[in-house]
């Protein structure tokens, strides 16, 4: 098989990934004229797509501009432009060859050529044939690309470049369990203290290497002890004892944690110093409801922040009801189900009765703001307590966007289920929400729980498991 490589890029990578010229290490890329074609027809508008496209075309233009039509045809360096739009460094050392001249191609009677995918595919084909010292790769974010280029024996991949991990199973849990002899196996090597009425431990063992800042530890059974670690050194840990939230005396506006996830979330959500929470888990398993409560109680009971607020992506599950009148606040309601769901299991109490009810309600309201992404871009939001719902909808981007809008005092929440991702183009491996679990394990401010449990009802965790 011939070691020399030229990656054939569909629009859709590129749209995707504006960086994705300068991705291929030392490997050539080729873009036929179809490509250039569909990225000028999708610059306009000011959706990602459209701002992707555009940064694409700015890229292209720098490699072009002082070129002459010779150096074009002989292929462009693309070492030359070794830096992305955040100025990380890029390593590629390859050719980007733009298509000058007509290829020809035979297609099937059944794939008319002037088609864009079509023409994608013969000028692949073409490509393979012309140069059969080089391994011709198709890579493409469609399909159904993909597949008819198997079928006319081009080789075709995905473009692997933006995914966190190889397999979603291998995301960071945020919990670990500890062994069955852990007592017996620390014994004289451990130290505990009490600080501000927090029980501390340092455990000096060598299992400690494989725990994060910020990570829940338990061991099940009779001895059973949950904590999370604070502190970590090269063969050390300084680890918390948690606050158990299944107690009555220690519940959250009124809801109490129904298993260990739970109880692991809620410290991480009470903790005012922890800026930071990603929460990954099944319909049913407590997301919403356990933030919220937090929020509340952080917000309106200790003041640690001066309002809410709630946003997520606007991905329809069926056909999109079109536009809706109204405030920002109102047409993000039809979005906010989850929201006000949670937020009347929250203020069922009968206690002050339906005027009561009805003033906590107006209160909580007035604390809680909902926002769309679309206006999230330029905003700094300070001493705010920020949820982003639905978070596996969006792109590693759209989720940087969003997260460094956080001022001082403000903490930032992502809920989502990796499982249920309704953007084309994203999967398990690729999600923002996947992306930040990875990038954020370990930080000293951040914590991630992955709730496994449903608690919503025997009928939704039946429905979980068999459908």
């Amino acid at each position: 098989m011939p070691d020399k490589r030229l990656f054939v890029l569909d629009t859709n990578v590129l749209m995707h990934d504006p960086t994705a010229l300068f991705r291929f290490q030392e490997h050539d890329i080729f873009l036929p004229m179809v490509v250039l074609e569909e990225l000028d027809a999708g610059k306009k508008g000011v959706t990602e797509v459209a701002r992707n496209v555009r940064q694409v075309n700015r890229f292209l233009d720098e490699l072009t501009c002082d070129a002459a039509h010779e150096d074009i045809e002989r292929g462009l360096q693309l070492s030359q432009r070794p830096f992305d739009t955040n100025g990380h460094g890029l390593d590629a050392s390859g050719v980007l060859y733009l298509q000058t001249r007509s290829l020809p191609f035979e297609l099937p009677a059944a794939l008319p050529g002037n088609v864009p995918d079509n023409n994608i595919l013969g000028t692949a084909l073409a490509l393979q044939q012309e140069q059969s010292d080089a391994r011709v790769t198709l890579v493409s974010k469609d399909i159904n690309l993909r597949i008819k280029a198997a079928i006319l024996g081009i080789h075709a991949e995905d473009y692997y470049n933006d995914q966190v991990l190889d397999d979603v199973n291998l995301l960071y849990k945020g919990m670990a369990e500890l062994p069955g002899d852990f007592w017996d196996r620390i014994g004289d090597r451990m130290d505990s203290w009490q600080d501000n009425g927090r029980s501390l431990y340092r455990i000096n063992d060598a299992m400690t290497q494989d725990w994060h800042l910020n990570q829940g530890v338990y061991l099940p059974g009779d001895n059973e002890f949950e904590a999370m670690v604070r502190e970590r050194d090269t063969d050390s840990a300084v680890v918390e004892v948690l606050r158990d939230y299944r107690k009555p005396n220690h519940s959250v506006w009124g809801i109490t944690a129904r298993n260990r996830e739970q109880n692991f979330a809620l410290n991480l959500l009470m903790d005012p110093d922890i800026d930071f929470v990603t929460l990954v888990g099944q319909a049913g398993s407590g997301k919403t409801l356990l933030t919220l409560a937090a929020a509340l109680t952080l917000t309106l009971d200790e003041k640690h922040f001066s309002e809410i607020i709630m946003t997520r992506v606007t991905v329809p599950v069926g056909e999109d009801i079109g536009f809706l009148p109204g405030t920002e606040e109102e047409k993000m309601t039809p979005w906010m189900g989850a929201l006000m769901d949670n937020l009347e299991v929250l203020t069922q109490s009968d206690a002050a009765g339906e005027w009561g009810r009805a003033a906590t309600n107006d209160l909580l309201h007035r604390r809680i703001r909902i926002h769309s992404l679309n206006f999230m871009r330029g905003r700094t939001f300070l001493n705010k307590f920020l949820i982003i719902d639905e978070a596996q909808n969006l792109t590693s981007k759209q989720m940087k966007t969003l997260i460094t809008r956080a001022g001082p005092g403000t903490k930032v929440v992502c809920l989502g289920n990796v499982a249920q991702i309704d953007t084309p183009y994203l999967t398990e491996t690729t999600s923002g929400l996947t992306y930040v679990v990875d990038r954020f394990k370990g930080w000293g401010y951040g914590g991630h729980v992955t709730l496994r449990q449903g608690e919503r009802s025997r009928l939704a965790d039946y429905a979980s498991e068999n459908l």
